[in-house]
Formats: C-alpha cells, sequence, structure tokens
C-alpha cells in the first residue's frame, strides 16, 4: 500500500516527433507541446514517436531544441527517461517517459517483429512515496498478428521483471484500430477503462482509440481527451488523461 496518497495521474500521447505536416508545410511544434505537457500536471507522462536527434530538422527548423524531445518537454522538476526504438537516415526516435517521482531503474526492449517497423517497450521503475511501480511505455506494430506477438512479449517482460505483487501501468499507442487486443491484456491481468471509449486518433477528428491506458494493482477512475483550441494542430494524436487509485 502506498501510504498518503490516493491517486495517480497518467497521461499517455503520440507526439509524432515534434513536428505536423509534410514538406515545406510542416510546422515545429515541440515548444507548445512542452507547454501542453506542462499543463498535464502529471504524475507520469508517457510519450511515444520522441525524437532523440534528427540532423535534417535541426537545419530545417532554426528553433529545433539544442538537447534531446524527452529532456526538453520535462517540466521543472521531472526527471526524463527515453530509450530509442527506430534508427533512420537522419536520426531516431523512441519512447519516453516523464515523472515527478524517482526513477529506480529502466530498461528497453525491442519487440520489432518485421524488418519494416522497429518497436520498442521502455519499462520504468520508480519509486512513489517509497514504494515501486512499474511503467511500460509502448509502441506497437501496424498489422494485428505482430501486435498480438507483441503483446505477449510484453506478457513474457513482465513475468520476468515485474513481481506481481507490485502495481503496474502499461500505456502507449497500441495502434488497435479494431480494439482487439483487450482480451490478450486481461490475460496479462491488464484492465482499462470498461466499457468507455476515449477516441484519440486522428485528432482533428477523432474516431479510433489506438491509445491505451492499462494497469495492474491500479484501479482506473476516470479518463478523458482534451479537444477544441491547439490540440488538433500539436499531434496527429490526441493525448489520453487518466486518473489511477492505489489498490
Amino acid at each position: 500500500m502506498i501510504s498518503a496518497m490516493t491517486s495517480l495521474r497518467v497521461v499517455t500521447y503520440n507526439i509524432h516527433k515534434g513536428v505536423q505536416g509534410l514538406g515545406p508545410a510542416s510546422r515545429l511544434e515541440i515548444h507548445n507541446l512542452m507547454q501542453a505537457v506542462q499543463g498535464f500536471e502529471a504524475d507520469v507522462v508517457c510519450l511515444q514517436e520522441v525524437r532523440g536527434f534528427n540532423r535534417q530538422m535541426q537545419k530545417r527548423f532554426a528553433h529545433w531544441p539544442g538537447v534531446g524531445q524527452a529532456t526538453h518537454l520535462a517540466p521543472p522538476g521531472y526527471e526524463a527517461v527515453y530509450r530509442t526504438n527506430a534508427v533512420t537516415r537522419h536520426g531516431e526516435h523512441g519512447n519516453a517517459l516523464l515523472t515527478r517521482w524517482p526513477v529506480l531503474g529502466h530498461g528497453h526492449h525491442d519487440v520489432s517483429d518485421h524488418r519494416f517497423e522497429q518497436r520498442g517497450l521502455l519499462h520504468v521503475r520508480l519509486e512513489v512515496k517509497g514504494a515501486p511501480l512499474h511503467v511500460v511505455v509502448a509502441h506497437l506494430g501496424l498489422i494485428h498478428a505482430s501486435r498480438e506477438r507483441q503483446v505477449r512479449q510484453i506478457g513474457a517482460m513482465l513475468e520476468r521483471e515485474v513481481p506481481a505483487g507490485e502495481p503496474l501501468v502499461v500505456a502507449g499507442d497500441f495502434n488497435d484500430w479494431g480494439e482487439r487486443l483487450h482480451e490478450a491484456m486481461a490475460a496479462l491481468g491488464l484492465l482499462t477503462f470498461e466499457n468507455i471509449r476515449h477516441a484519440t486518433y486522428p485528432s482533428r477528428l477523432p474516431l479510433l482509440h489506438l491509445d491505451r491506458i492499462y494497469t495492474r494493482g491500479l484501479r482506473p477512475l476516470s479518463a478523458h481527451v482534451p479537444h477544441g483550441g491547439n490540440w488538433a494542430r500539436l499531434s496527429d494524436h490526441l493525448p489520453l488523461i487518466a486518473e489511477l487509485a492505489f489498490e
């Protein structure tokens, strides 16, 4: 039991590498995303499609951050953890976690299912009020059969690295537009919000529930997806914001 604390705010957000649009019409949104992340006032922010560096974008945009995007996005007092999933011609990108709680350790697990998609899991162990909390940031593949195999890899990693009695969050972009992974995740003891759909994609007209927060040892209290304002401009996804209770 984690004392003197009843809930935890967790956000998952695919930031589309901090840039929106294509070619000459593309625009840098990473600085606006920084303000958005600060506004979450979250305990844990799980991010996907985060760039550590990109030489082409650095030349393209005069105000490209001088540090990796995870570090740039971290609010004052937060720690940023970043690991690469994919290496590209001009740079790389991966998953990140930003947290106001101490980081006890972290690791990366390559779950790429074929040579056309580089995918990974970021596992971070936090200390929350003197007790451990495990958070896994996931970005799964575009093919359903790949996602099924990747969920099995999540299960194997959890069995190796997460004790059964320690609370766990698995959050990220599951690319599961058919919503067919709930049963496989439930078999791992991971549950999400029942009978509630939180469409996060595409940001301009959200129809698909691609971004998820699953939990074990925590109880989902509420969740919402912000709309309006500049949210549709910041990324092709909308963030999913959840309140979780410790059991």
